[in-house]
Order: structure tokens, then C-alpha cells, then sequence
């Protein structure tokens, strides 16, 4: 008799002994996580910025007082402040200091063009952000003032985050990476002046199952960007199951390697706070560089390493691979995107290290699933549900009928990980929220073991390099251009990003314009990871449906058809 979701039973059979899939989940404020390890772990290490280090006292006594100055300027319950940093030891500090307060988080990527930031401080209503004095940051906000409801600036040096001599010689030989910041000093608080006092943060009262901690903007399952409202005790649950799921991590003693983005949900938890709730070092590169990434797997031996397909594929084929040692290496977990089965057999043999593939979304702070490090982990697959995580494949077509094992539907999850829902837009929360029940727009199989196969995706959303890319955004940010009639922009698949961004275009009669033309016009209209890196010009009609909607599906599958 073929076994009915949901049960649990399929994959608790399969885990592996040493964790339960019944565990209790923490529920509490995010800040207790950094307080518990201040308490326990004071003098240990906890931030390698490039040489700069901090301890596990720096970064909680830092992040006391500029919970504390922010209090002073009005900040609390209610409000929304954002971050808008690379990674950094400031992220950190900026992360749990905001909560601390009771406001709440609105992480901001540092690649966003000024429209798309404009939009996503006015949706949510952020007054505050915490930034760095880096011309790509402050010379994007210099007009936010007035094309947003942002109030205030927080400028961090970020000469004061790296160690001697580079402190001293980075003002002086890149001056062209420092913002001027007088355009932006009248409404601006200086970070080093915000922390120069003695005084203790005023108590908060959280309300961990109800009270948001972070809004962390996706296009969840359809259309515009929209903010995950995701919970106090959504992010420490999640956290907890990581912890849990990579069981035998030596709290204390070990290192991660943060080289993803913290403003993204997945190293958010599987770098940030993971690390913060087992006082692991953070070895962090402010952004993803492979020379600079293998040097310090090199140098500081790190032992673990969440990265995208695309980093992991880099090493792979690396050319000086064989100048660095990369043993350390004990533990990665590949997200963001599907991970090729011969880029994950080919790192294990490089390394000696366990990869496992994991699945996530933002609205699932993000981790729902992921193979164990212990017992099978199987290639190709996204693993058994985390612990308290229950997994239900839906009819697509009806959303309620539970299908059976090894039949395809609708990737469904309930867990104390899934958000409140989206911010402002009960509308669309209503969609995908459904009695506790998230639908992920995704397509999956489970099999007999509880192992989860992702087989395609109802959503049109694009992955390339773990960052979500949304067709629509790009097509009229291209429809901007005169000269277009037409466009349609999809995924492809690539095997060293996942997929690529590609636009398909069609001018109007008489009009002329280059690819090259195009990126340039895009370039103040969208962040590199959006521009597409493939622009293919037609001179007929692009497909459409009968009903005469531009086709994404079939110009996806003339695209296909072609490389066959």
C-alpha cells in the first residue's frame, strides 16, 4: 500500500541516530544567541576580518552599545532599520544590535542600483541604515533622503575594521573607494561616535513567536520583490536545526569560512548565526574573490564552508589548485542552487570533505531540508526534512490532494522555521500561506527513504550564483529603453552558475541598438546579477500564447532545442 503524506515516519526512519526529528525548538530572542556565547566564550575568537580580529566579548560588548545609542536616537519596537554592508565585522555587530532594540532587521544587498533601493526602503518603511563609508554604499544614498522615507544614516570606517598597516594604506591608495561624505553629513551619524560611551541598553520585552526580527525581501513564489517577515523564534528555530543537522561541530574550537553575503538569507543562518550559536571563528572575506578565498582556506584552516554551486565549481578548476592546502575543510553545504552530482564527487576528492546539498527558501529562514553529514547523502538530492520540519508534496493543479510516494507535486513545508508571512501584502501571503502550510512553487518527488528530489520549478524566478533574479524586473527595466518592442528574459541552465540570465529582444522598425548599448543603458537600472549576460536581438514577433501573452516557455525551449 503506497504511504500518503504527511508522515513523518518515512523520513525519521532515515535519520541518523544521533538526532531526532522530534526535538524541541528554542524560542527566544535572536539576542540571547550572542549573549549565551559572550557568556561562555568571552575571550574566544569570533571575527577574522582580513587579519582584523575580534572576540566573542568585542563583538557582544560593540553591539550592546550601539543598541543603546540607537535607543537614544529613538529607535525601538516598531521601526525598521537596515543594514547595508558587505560582510564585515559591522554586519554583525549592526544584525544583533538592531534586534536588541526591538526593531526590526531589513537587510539591503550592497549591489542594488539606487531605484531598486529607493523601492525596497519606501516598502518597508526603514528609517535608519547602517552602512560603511564605501563609495559603492554612501554614494548610492546620497539622494535617498529625498526619494525614500530614509531619515539616517550610520557610517562605519571601514579602515577601522582592518588591521595594520592595510587601516593606513587603504585610505591612502584607495581613495576612490571612500564616498564623500559631506554630501550625506547632515542627516549621518558617525558608528565610532555612537559607541563611545558606558551606558547598558534599555530592557525590551520581545515576543518571540509574533514579533518580527527581519524582513528579508524575496519574490517569494510570484512577481515583485516582497519582505519575508520572519520572526524571532523563525530565525533561533532554524538556527537550532542547522545545529542540530550538522551535529559533531566542536563549539568554541572551529572556524567558518563566511565568503557568501550575510544580507542573504542562507548565509545568514548557515554562516552568521550558525557560527554566533556555537562560538565558532568567522574567517570573512567581504565578498568572493578565488585567489583570495583559497589563500585563507590556506592560511586559516577553516573546517567549514556553506557556499553556492558556482564557488565550489571555481575551486574545481582552479589552475594554482595545487599550490594550496584545503584539508581542513570538514564539513559544506551547497544551497542556492542545484548542485551537478560530478561538481560535488570532484570537490569531495579535493578536499576530503563531506559536501551536502541542502534546500531553502527566504520564507523558511531559509533551510527546509538537507542530506546529513552522517548516514546517506544522496547525490542529486536535496536531503530529509530538518528536524520539526514536515514536508508535504501537493497537487499542483487542485493544492490539496497529498500525492503519493515517488509522484510529483508541489513542494509543501511546515516547520517553526516559516515566516509570518510577506510584509504589507496579506493578498500575497494568502497565496502561499495556507493554514501553517508554505507552498514553495517547486516541484519535487520524495522517495521511499524521505530523500526530497527537486524535478522543476512552477515559479519563473532565476538562480544564478544563489542570488534570486526576477524575470519581470529585468524585462521592464529593458521595456525603460525606446527602442524596444519587445522582450522576454529567462533562465538557462550553466553549469558554473546554474543558470544565466538571458534576454531575448525585438526592436522596433527603424530603431538600432548594440548589446553592449543595452547593458550600458541597464547599468543604472539594474545590479550586475540581474543585467543579462546573454542579449539575443530578433527580427520577428517573439513567441506567444494563444491568448497572446508573451511566451517564456517556448522561446526557453527554441533556446533549448537549438543546443541539442
Amino acid at each position: 500500500m503506497a504511504i500518503i503524506y504527511p508522515s513523518p515516519d518515512v523520513y525519521k526512519a532515515s535519520y541518523p541516530k544521533a538526532i531526532s526529528w522530534d526535538a524541541d525548538m528554542p524560542c527566544h530572542p535572536v539576542f540571547d544567541m550572542l549573549e549565551n556565547t559572550a557568556k561562555s566564550f568571552s575571550t574566544h575568537a569570533a571575527f577574522d576580518f582580513m587579519g582584523y580580529k575580534m572576540t566573542w566579548g568585542d563583538v557582544y560588548e560593540s553591539s550592546l552599545k550601539l543598541a543603546r545609542a540607537l535607543q537614544d536616537k529613538g529607535i525601538g519596537k516598531g521601526m525598521r532599520v537596515g543594514l547595508f554592508l558587505p560582510n564585515s565585522p559591522y554586519f554583525l555587530i549592526g544584525y544583533y544590535a538592531i534586534a536588541r532594540t526591538g526593531a526590526t532587521i531589513v537587510n539591503f544587498n550592497p549591489l542594488y542600483s539606487e531605484r531598486e533601493l529607493a523601492h525596497q526602503i519606501n516598502d518597508s518603511g526603514t528609517q535608519v541604515m547602517i552602512t560603511a563609508d564605501l563609495e559603492l554604499l554612501c554614494g548610492k544614498m546620497k539622494d535617498m533622503r529625498t526619494q525614500s522615507c530614509l531619515k539616517n544614516l550610520v557610517i562605519c570606517r571601514f579602515a577601522d575594521v582592518l588591521p595594520f598597516p592595510k587601516n593606513i594604506l587603504f585610505p591612502l591608495f584607495k581613495r576612490k573607494e571612500l564616498a564623500r561624505l559631506e554630501d550625506v553629513q547632515e542627516w549621518s551619524w558617525q558608528y565610532h561616535d555612537l559607541i563611545d560611551h558606558d551606558k547598558s541598553p534599555k530592557p525590551v520585552e520581545i515576543d518571540p513567536a509574533n514579533d518580527v526580527a527581519l524582513l528579508q525581501y524575496t519574490g517569494g513564489t510570484t512577481g515583485v520583490p516582497k519582505g519575508a517577515m520572519l520572526t524571532h523564534q523563525n530565525i533561533v528555530a532554524n538556527t537550532e536545526q542547522s545545529v542540530m543537522w550538522l551535529n559533531g561541530v566542536k563549539r568554541g574550537e572551529e572556524k567558518m569560512l563566511g565568503v557568501l553575503p550575510f544580507f542573504h538569507v542562507f548565509a545568514m543562518t548557515t554562516v552568521m548565526n550558525f557560527s554566533v550559536r556555537n562560538a565558532l571563528e568567522i574567517v570573512a572575506l567581504p565578498r568572493f574573490e578565488l585567489e583570495a578565498t583559497m589563500n585563507i582556506i590556506h592560511k586559516k584552516k577553516p573546517h567549514y564552508m556553506p557556499a553556492v554551486p558556482a564557488i565550489y565549481n571555481a575551486i574545481n578548476n582552479y589552475k594554482k589548485l595545487d599550490k594550496f592546502n584545503v584539508k581542513s575543510l570538514r564539513a559544506c553545504i551547497s544551497g542556492g542552487a542545484p548542485l551537478p552530482v560530478e561538481v560535488k564527487k570532484t570537490f569531495e576528492n579535493i578536499t576530503g570533505c563531506v559536501v551536502v546539498e541542502g534546500y531553502g527558501l527566504t520564507e523558511s529562514s531559509p533551510v527546509v531540508s538537507a542530506n546529513p553529514l552522517t548516514g546517506e547523502n544522496k547525490a542529486g538530492s536535496i536531503g530529509l526534512p530538518l528536524p520539526a520540519t514536515s514536508v508535504e508534496i501537493i497537487n499542483p493543479d487542485d493544492k490539496t490532494t497529498r500525492m503519493k510516494l515517488g509522484e510529483r507535486g508541489e513542494l509543501c513545508v511546515r516547520g517553526p522555521q516559516v515566516m509570518k508571512g510577506y510584509w504589507n501584502k496579506p493578498d500575497d501571503t494568502a497565496q502561499v500561506l495556507k493554514d501553517g502550510l508554505l507552498y514553495t512553487g517547486d516541484v519535487a518527488v520524495m522517495d521511499e527513504q524521505g530523500y526530497i528530489f527537486i524535478v522543476d520549478r512552477i515559479k519563473d524566478m532565476i538562480i544564478t550564483n544563489g542570488y534570486n533574479v526576477y524575470p519581470r524586473n529585468v524585462e521592464e527595466a529593458i521595456y525603460a529603453h525606446e527602442a524596444v518592442e519587445e522582450c522576454i528574459v529567462a533562465g538557462l541552465p550553466d553549469s558554473a552558475r546554474g543558470e544565466v540570465v538571458k534576454a531575448w529582444v525585438k526592436l522596433k522598425d527603424g530603431k538600432e541598438l548594440s548589446s553592449e548599448d543595452l547593458r550600458t543603458f541597464l547599468k543604472e537600472r539594474l545590479s550586475p546579477m540581474e543585467t543579462p549576460r546573454q542579449i539575443e536581438f530578433r527580427t520577428e514577433p517573439l513567441p506567444k500564447t494563444m491568448i497572446g501573452k508573451l511566451s517564456r516557455k517556448d522561446i526557453v525551449a527554441q533556446e533549448l532545442g537549438k543546443k541539442r
